[in-house]
């Protein structure tokens, strides 16, 4: 028994059903894609093996299935504030989050792991990131977040916690460690960075101060023209909305 909870009860009808949610109403301009393919490839990648033994490599052909142009200027990057960027993003109208991506849309809010020794699905437990990095959930975060920050362009949009603790950069952390090392620096033109507390939540960290100096001048020294704005208005008016 693992500690972390098991697979989420109907996956295979759920993810079917967002990809074909997602190329029919949410971004039709991606075009045709073969659902019943995606999963299986999906599936494939973690399936009959020991679910502490899947790679981010695993994830490839999944990713090639689903893979589609992300428009320019709309890449938003974030930590510690999932469902923030879910409504700012607005499913890919504002902008398109890794969750807004074909690819990343599949896998959002669930959970899954495979067994070493059976062809199905584990919906007892799956393991934690802490009982082992290389588990199937983690893997293919990883695996969506390179991808991502790739095929990413023009002005890139970086959206932090100032409240979050231990600081809005997290090091390590998938942006830290995943996104920055795989951004394309000759298709980039400015990133922006913006900072907002919760309301009426602690302002543990802002522009040019402790880990977002550290990011700032990590993404100067890439050669990157970086700006940077603590509690940016429209993002404000989402959370006072909220």
């Amino acid at each position: 028994k693992w500690k972390g909870e098991g697979t989420t009860q109907n996956l295979e009808s759920i993810v079917i059903g967002r990809c074909y949610d997602y190329i029919r109403t949410v971004n039709p301009a991606v075009g045709e894609k073969n659902c019943s393919q995606i999963w299986e490839a999906f599936k494939n990648a973690f399936i009959k093996k020991d679910p502490c033994s899947i790679l981010p490599k695993d994830y490839e052909l999944f990713i090639n299935l689903s893979l589609h142009t992300i428009p320019p200027n709309k890449s938003l990057f974030w930590e510690n504030n999932q469902l923030l960027v879910n409504s700012f993003a607005d499913r890919g109208r504002r902008y398109m989050s890794l969750g807004d991506t074909l690819f990343g849309f599949f896998g959002d809010f669930l959970n899954w792991c495979g067994q070493a020794d059976s062809p199905g699905l584990d919906y007892e437990s799956c393991p934690t990131t802490m009982e082992c990095e290389n588990n199937a959930v983690e893997s293919f975060w990883r695996m969506a977040s390179i991808t991502y920050a790739q095929h990413s362009s023009g002005v890139i949009h970086v959206l932090l916690n100032g409240s979050a603790d231990g600081g809005a950069y997290p090091q390590p952390g998938f942006f830290a460690d995943y996104e920055i090392p795989n951004l394309q620096k000759g298709k980039i033109s400015q990133i922006v960075i913006w900072v907002v507390d919760d309301i009426e939540g602690p302002d543990i960290d802002s522009c040019g101060t402790h880990s977002v100096k550290t990011l700032e001048t990590r993404l100067k020294t890439l050669g990157y023209d970086v700006t940077c704005t603590d509690n940016y208005k429209s993002v404000m008016f989402l959370l006072c909305l909220d």
